[in-house]
């Protein structure tokens, strides 16, 4: 695949004939090659995403650290980093992940609420750039450990700045009611903790409230308080150099209209840009989201007067954002629509009622083998997907103009069950 440049506006899934397309590629042929259901990428779309907010923050010290829990596959990550991206993580496993696809440890923060000593060991000796430190408590293992390797951590505090970001709850994460980071309001007598130990280095402050946020004022009203601590936190003699104002940019699933990625860098840099602090973003959403969709074929239909049902291969396993969040994502014919136009559930198989990918949605008209985009799917889809109903996890296929490749093969039933075992003697 060529490293060529997309296009400033890039169309990622364009129809030609009727057909839908992934960048130059029927839709319906690479589903003929490698079944459904199956997760499909535009490389153009990716690098269009990540580039467009790149470049809103071209001319200030800003590194774009993509949060790779919203789409971990290699190709994915690969691609992003060598266009620039650092990496955002949460867990050991987001870390290898990170490292296995080229990622510079220096450009690689690592946030959550939960790491492990050995997660927090992996990170001290690959050389991460910051610990996105979440508790006092965390705080004391990290300078534990550091002081076992005999390094020093360097370390910035997720504070809490109690900011409604008006979004799903599930996806709030800086109200004082959140698991997430500590209280602002304690962050100056955590940071004098950080300071009295001998193996951390403060480095900086973190901020993230939420994510699929289309609105600048809750990260306007957030940065304004990240901003006021700085400068306390400077004049009691911390040396703050970084503000990382975490992710959450909203993408466009129904009728949302999220900030654009200049006026996004415009509300950061309005707000902390003076402060003469390198600004670390943590994108995942906004990069992924809309350049992926999600391919399914229609198995059967089945209904009444009251309720008529598209029951599709796809399920929630593969794609679960509707059924943990009631979440929206358009869906449409992979080919010409056909007439006529019905309410539908478009569920797949897996024995919940929760199983939906789309509720009461006026649809076109279907018949069996038909194959349906659900659009909106690079992010949040195969990375919380499961084998949920023993049912394997979906081929993922990364394309480029007129060029596709599987990225990651369909699991088979073998890759299901290796690592398990029949005790002989229990």
């Amino acid at each position: 695949m060529s490293n060529a440049n997309p296009p400033a506006t890039f169309e990622a899934f364009p129809r030609r004939d009727g057909q839908l397309h992934v960048e130059q590629v029927p839709v319906a042929d690479i589903a003929e090659a490698v079944g459904t259901p199956a997760y499909l990428y535009s490389a153009g779309a990716l690098e269009a995403a990540h580039d467009g907010l790149a470049g809103a923050f071209a001319g200030r010290p800003a590194l774009l650290c993509y949060a790779i829990k919203a789409n971990m596959n290699l190709a994915v990550v690969s691609l992003l980093v060598r266009r620039g991206a650092g990496v955002d993580v949460t867990s050991g496993g987001e870390l290898f992940r990170a490292l296995r696809a080229g990622a510079d440890p220096a450009r690689i923060v690592y946030s959550g609420v939960g790491k492990r000593d050995d997660e927090i060991r992996a990170a001290l000796e690959a050389g991460i750039k910051m610990f996105n430190v979440e508790s006092r408590a965390e705080l004391r293992h990290v300078d534990a450990v550091a002081g076992a390797l005999g390094v020093r951590a360097p370390v910035a505090f997720r504070v809490n700045p109690d900011v409604d970001p008006k979004t799903h709850p599930y996806i709030s994460t800086g109200l004082k009611t959140s698991k997430f980071g500590i209280p602002i309001g304690e962050a100056t007598a955590a940071y004098a903790e950080a300071k009295a130990l001998p193996n951390v280095d403060v480095r900086g402050v973190d901020c993230h409230i939420g994510s699929q946020l289309v609105s600048i004022e809750p990260f306007a009203d957030a940065l304004a308080l990240v901003r006021d601590l700085v400068v306390e936190l400077r004049a009691a003699g911390h040396a703050i150099e970084v503000v990382d104002v975490g992710g959450g940019l909203g993408v466009t699933y129904a009728e949302e209209v999220p900030p654009s990625p200049t006026a996004y860098a415009a509300a950061v840099t309005g707000a902390v840009g003076d402060l003469d602090c390198e600004i670390v973003v943590e994108p995942g959403r906004s990069i992924a989201a809309n350049a992926g969709i999600f391919v399914t074929r229609v198995l059967y239909q089945k209904g009444s007067d009251e309720k008529h049902f598209v029951i599709v291969d796809g399920a929630m396993n593969d794609l679960l954002r509707p059924a943990l969040y009631g979440s929206y994502q358009r869906v449409e014919p992979v080919g010409p629509a056909r007439a006529g136009v019905r309410k539908v559930d478009i569920v797949g198989p897996v024995c919940e009622s929760g199983d939906f990918l789309a509720k009461d949605r006026s649809f076109p008209s279907v018949e069996e083998g038909d194959l349906l985009a659900i659009r909106s799917a690079g992010a949040y889809g195969f990375a919380m997907s499961s084998n949920y109903n023993g049912r394997p996890r979906a081929v993922e296929v990364l394309v480029r103009g007129d060029r596709y490749e599987v990225v990651r093969e369909r699991e088979s039933l073998e890759d299901m069950i290796r690592g398990e075992r029949i005790p002989q003697e229990l």
